[in-house]
């Protein structure tokens, strides 16, 4: 028997008896699922919004201007030169 055939089979040829034994036992998982889903909801920590970023004390210029003075042998490294 194919796969097809034995899903036919599952389904349909039922008594009465058995189609409300398989209904209650997909009330039973549907049951216990959502018992579950609650658990993980109150096992689940909230999240808590992080503040928001301030404002750069020093803007990307200044601080290379700042490192540059800092370091004065490196303040043209990057610089283009003319071959």
């Amino acid at each position: 028997m194919n796969g097809h055939a034995k899903t036919m089979q599952i389904l349909f040829n039922k008594t009465l008896q058995q189609c409300r034994s398989l209904g209650a036992s997909g009330g039973r998982a549907y049951g216990r699922n959502l018992r579950l889903r609650k658990l993980q909801e109150q096992s689940i920590p909230t999240m808590v919004a992080a503040p928001l970023p301030r404002r750069a004390l020093q803007s990307v210029h200044e601080a290379s201007l700042l490192l540059d003075r800092q370091f004065p042998w490196l303040a043209d490294a990057f610089a283009r030169r003319k071959r």
